[in-house]
């Protein structure tokens, strides 16, 4: 009973305040950004590179060329950095096939470019025709392995196997996501998860600024009592603005149980890293560094999320990771249930420990 007692004062207490508005403004601005500036789909068609040697060129153009949306090859200029380029442009229906003059062109349009493929074709010692590729260093080790394998066999014999290969559907076919759903899962993390790190070491601060902890020092409610209100109003902050965010954009898609339960045990987490933090810093202009650089390290899976290429193994240790892969399976169709429940798993275990630490520092630190 004092729990709620406590629960329901803060939340009508926080509802008059500025920092309960944060995450359902910043949620709302996410919608209206999705909706009316994100495109539903972005262009899809991924930049290549390709010097072919002169000796074969008519070789592959002619195949090359049925596949351009107009049959014919444009000549462009491309500038990039100071340089400008000639180049030869094929557009098919997924690329942009991009053909240097000459090799040099091609290493110095693939380092400032950084296209999703860049290729050198040319034919060896014993008239064989070879393959170079120029990769940027993040491609995934499944990637390099297959620049390497792909070419060993005739292109036109594994097209035949791989004809010849039955394929059975045995689920139900669903329609993808579209671009603007994708964006989601690293957004909502964002605002449903950080955010909230940052607005509770906030609440903490003003409380501190007014008297409110003393105050609260000579009653007979425990610490945790205190703090635990704070963390559920956290938590109803957050599932709100999710909500604002998933239910326009997404539907009926999700798994909304999968997204509550990882909104919950997620922002029990940040709460009680933010509540640590608190204990640590006397305003909150002294803690906004550590909280700042703490929200930029957390958000890096999210490039992993962009460019599904890029996955360092360090990376995948962030707590993020997990969360916005979490939040990925839950806005999947036939979603991973068992990843999510994982996960959620974790981050409650982690969050009660990180918590009970917390107690032990506001005790310890608060005078109480």
């Amino acid at each position: 009973m004092k729990l709620w007692h406590s629960f329901s004062k803060e939340l009508l207490l926080s509802s008059k305040g500025f920092y309960f508005w944060i995450e359902l403004v910043m949620a709302f601005i996410i919608v209206f950004v999705l909706m009316f500036v994100v495109p539903e789909n972005f262009n899809s068609r991924k930049a290549e590179f390709i010097y072919i040697d002169p000796v074969i060129e008519d070789l592959f153009m002619v195949g090359l060329l049925e596949q351009d949306e107009d049959g014919v090859m444009d000549s462009v200029e491309m500038k990039s950095g100071e340089e400008v380029y000639q180049v030869d442009l094929i557009v098919t229906e997924s690329k942009e096939l991009y053909f240097p003059k000459s090799l040099d062109d091609l290493i110095a349009l693939a380092e400032t470019e950084k296209p999703s493929a860049a290729a050198h074709i040319f034919l060896d010692d014993e008239s064989n025709v070879r393959y170079d590729y120029y990769i940027q260093g993040y491609e995934s080790e499944k990637l390099q392995n297959l620049y390497k394998v792909i070419h060993m066999e005739n292109s036109a014999l594994m097209e035949e196997e791989l004809n010849k290969v039955k394929v059975e559907i045995i689920g139900e076919i669903v329609a993808p996501l579209t671009d603007r759903q994708k964006l989601v899962p690293p957004l909502i993390v964002l605002n449903g998860a950080l955010l909230g790190m940052f607005v509770i070491a906030s609440y903490i601060f003003l409380d501190r600024s007014e008297g409110i902890i003393k105050a609260y020092s000579v009653t007979a409610s425990k610490p945790r009592t205190y703090l635990l209100s704070k963390v559920l109003v956290l938590m109803v902050v957050s599932i709100l603005s999710t909500l604002m965010i998933v239910i326009p954009i997404l539907g009926t898609i999700p798994n909304y149980f999968a997204v509550l339960l990882l909104l919950l045990t997620s922002a029990f987490f940040a709460s009680s890293i933010g509540l640590i933090i608190s204990t640590y810093f006397k305003s909150m202009m002294e803690a906004f560094g550590a909280i700042y650089i703490l929200m930029i390290a957390m958000m890096l899976p999210s490039i992993a999320y962009f460019i599904p290429g890029w996955q360092p193994l360090w990376i995948k240790f962030l707590p993020t990771y997990a969360l916005i892969q979490g939040f990925k399976e839950s806005i999947t169709p036939n979603g991973d249930i068992s990843y999510i429940l994982f996960a959620s798993l974790g981050y409650a275990v982690i969050g009660a420990a990180l918590f009970a630490f917390a107690e032990f520092r506001f005790k310890r630190t608060l005078g109480v």
